[in-house]
């Protein structure tokens, strides 16, 4: 048993059982310490961490998926037509909206607490060097999948590819969904620089499947595949959709057809992630996974994904919409026109810094009745002062309510039973909206 010790304001030693002053808070506590808003690209410490804990990572199969918008809807409809196929599934996603268990699941059920502050300590009892926080809990998602003896585990990418935590498994496929410009200070302020790091996780004699569609963004993908000898199939070249309305449509792909699938997600732009899915799991099949046709058509209608247009109540109805950059606000702005009928459109809008707020206000902001500003409980969001004066360049009802739960009341208290009420901006703010819903 370990022995605790009182040491000294600057004391950090370790001898046998004598613990350091990290080793005495509580594994979470250590986890935040780690600050969620550090990122560093670059494999070596998440690999030499890995190494320590005997890559459990190599144990079971696994599907990588990036690109800049879709990845967890793709990662949900993936692993749950696996889970229909009787495979032990396991997926890690980020970030998360309310519960930081939301990111590591088997077969759909959370990781424990017990768990995961034991696997967090036991993580954190390998570390030599300087880890961030996404990289421990990469780590930590890992082990815990070997541990519990996945079959296969889908995973989503945090940032980028090349260099992100998770890009040290060989992938049976790899996803990328679509491409714009995003976080530039890391990824490069050119398609072609962030198309070059996306394509990183295309694995050498794998397969890359997109649904990407700018021309450099291709030669990028086609160029990678050829030196890398992997496999290139794309959306609208080798796998084709045929939507029939309400989330129905057909897809002819790789080698298999499907008619009459239905999406359990809502949104047009859904139909696309799903023909992704659908790929991936042509893939598996390919490599020896027992899927039938059953399991597709299932695992499909069964997808659950959280905070993606998702309803929280019908009159007035609520829904909460994660479009955090410009390329998902003009996928949710597509969806408000075709996909729901309302009287007005109440709009609660927060974000974080790192985003292009102001176009992601230009292109919302004038659809709305009414837009409620906020902001989400991070160091990283945009102040209500300024969200208010770029969205009422757009919009001539325009307030403030600091808090995001007050904003939720307020938005409710405006909207008649007719109306359509939309939380958009951030994933932060999503997940706080859902558990002040919760709590009412």
């Amino acid at each position: 048993m370990a022995k605790y010790f009182r040491l000294g304001p600057n004391e950090k030693i370790r001898l046998g059982n004598i613990l350091t002053v990290d080793d005495m808070i509580s594994p979470r506590e250590y986890l935040s310490q780690l600050n969620v808003s550090v990122i560093r690209l670059g494999l070596a410490p998440v690999t030499r961490l890995l190494e320590y804990l005997q890559n459990p990572q190599n144990v079971y199969a696994s599907v990588l998926i990036g690109g800049t918008n879709g990845k967890g809807s793709i990662a949900a409809m993936t692993a749950s037509i696996l889970r229909e196929a009787g495979y032990r599934t396991g997926i890690y996603t980020s970030p998360h909206l309310v519960d930081l268990r939301e990111r590591i699941c088997i077969n759909g059920e959370m990781i424990t607490g017990e768990a995961l502050d034991a696997l967090i300590d036991e993580v954190r009892g390998h570390v030599r060097e300087d880890v961030t926080y996404f990289e421990v809990l990469t780590a930590v998602a890992f082990l815990h999948f070997c541990r519990m003896k996945v079959d296969i585990a889908v995973l989503e990418v945090g940032l980028g590819g090349r260099l992100d935590a998770t890009n040290v498994v060989k992938p049976v496929a790899s996803v990328i969904s679509n491409i714009s410009l995003e976080h530039r200070e890391y990824l490069g302020n050119r398609l072609r620089d962030i198309a070059r790091e996306k394509a990183g996780i295309i694995n050498n004699k794998g397969v890359c499947i997109t649904a990407a569609k700018q021309k450099p963004v291709l030669e990028i993908f086609d160029e990678t595949c050829r030196e890398r000898k992997a496999k290139f199939y794309r959306l609208g070249e080798h796998i084709r959709t045929r939507r029939h309305g309400n989330g129905v449509f057909d897809y002819r792909g790789i080698s298999k057809n499907y008619k009459g699938l239905n999406c359990s997600l809502p949104g047009k732009h859904q139909i696309e992630n799903a023909a992704l899915a659908l790929a991936a799991i042509e893939i598996l099949i390919n490599s020896g996974f027992v899927i039938n046709d059953s399991h597709v058509y299932g695992g499909m209608q069964k997808t659950h994904w959280e905070g993606r247009l998702e309803i929280l109540q019908s009159a007035p109805r609520l829904i909460v919409d994660g479009g955090h950059n410009p390329a998902g606000i003009s996928v949710l702005c597509r969806a408000l026109k075709s996909d729901f009928s309302y009287r007005n459109l109440i709009l609660v809008f927060g974000v974080l810094l790192d985003k292009n707020f102001p176009l992601m206000l230009k292109k919302i902001a004038p659809l709305a009745n009414r837009i409620i500003i906020t902001r989400p409980e991070s160091e990283r969001a945009v102040s209500t002062s300024e969200l208010a004066s770029i969205a009422s360049l757009y919009n001539d009802y325009v307030e403030v309510v600091e808090q995001t739960g007050q904003a939720l009341k307020r938005a409710l208290c405006l909207a008649g039973r007719d109306d359509l009420i939309c939380v958009t901006g951030s994933l932060y703010l999503v997940g706080e909206i859902k558990m002040a819903f919760s709590q009412m």
